[in-house]
């Protein structure tokens, strides 16, 4: 069987469930698909594997022992902005909320899908690309588009945001909501085709919706001066989000 697999994996996978069950059916899945997987059992074998082995990303189980899946995400979000998908046996909206607001870039409730697990890995890996996830500057090529929103500088090719040449820390999912929002200023973008064009998948249940509602007041808490009154990511009432018509784009070079 081995030798039906890519020579070079597509990405590096951690694995964190206390369940061996579900990490041998995570393991077999993935490697076919081409990952290369690694695995941990607990919240702090979770984190040394992480600074061992830098994966591109992680799908992380809520209930572990030794440290909580919530935990482990806060922790990893202070130092990297790799993607985080949450698995939970728990499908409580208020528990979904939560991991999303520590950052995690998607929530799946358990029983799930491998299949589904696997397209939303494979849909996060191909807007991020992998080896992207230590938030520190990189120097790359100045691009074509610096999109200016009040005193924030976006910087779309660098994928940064700053205010007054200070950085603004974005996830990568943060940062992708963010251009999809301005790149028509004032176009109202619906919740569904948020979900689906950031997500990689149609809204099935209300719950799903929320993904967006989070990752939105993520955004308005970073960027906005009063986020309780936005003023440049506008609520439109029953259908979704628009941006405010203050940007302009200017070609570098």
């Amino acid at each position: 069987m081995t030798g039906d697999l890519p020579s070079q994996p597509k990405a590096t996978v951690l694995v964190v469930d206390d369940e061996a069950a579900v990490r041998r059916v995570l393991v077999m899945r993935l490697q076919l698909s081409g990952y290369r997987i690694i695995c941990a059992e607990d919240g702090e074998q979770a984190l040394e594997m992480f600074h061992n082995e830098s994966p591109d990303l992680v799908v992380l189980d809520v209930m572990l022992p030794k440290l909580d899946g919530f935990a482990v995400c806060r922790r990893l979000r202070a130092e990297s902005c790799v993607p985080i998908i949450f698995l939970s046996a728990v499908e409580a909206i208020s528990e979904r909320v939560a991991g999303l607001d520590l950052g995690a870039d998607d929530y799946l409730p358990k029983p799930f899908s491998p299949k589904e697990l696997e397209a939303r890995i494979a849909t996060i890996l191909r807007r991020v690309g992998p080896g992207n996830a230590v938030v520190e500057s990189r120097e790359l090529p100045t691009g074509q588009g610096v999109l200016r929103l009040g005193d924030l500088v976006v910087d779309t090719n660098r994928r940064q945001v700053t205010r007054a040449s200070e950085r603004i820390n974005l996830t990568y999912t943060e940062f992708s909501l963010l251009e999809l929002l301005f790149r028509d200023p004032g176009h109202v973008v619906p919740r569904a085709e948020i979900l689906e064009q950031l997500w990689g998948y149609p809204p099935r249940r209300a719950a799903d919706l929320r993904v967006v509602d989070v990752y939105v007041a993520r955004l308005r808490g970073k960027l906005e001066p009063d986020p309780r009154n936005p003023e440049l990511i506008l609520t439109v009432r029953g259908i979704g989000y628009a941006s405010q018509r203050m940007g302009e784009v200017s070609a570098a070079g």
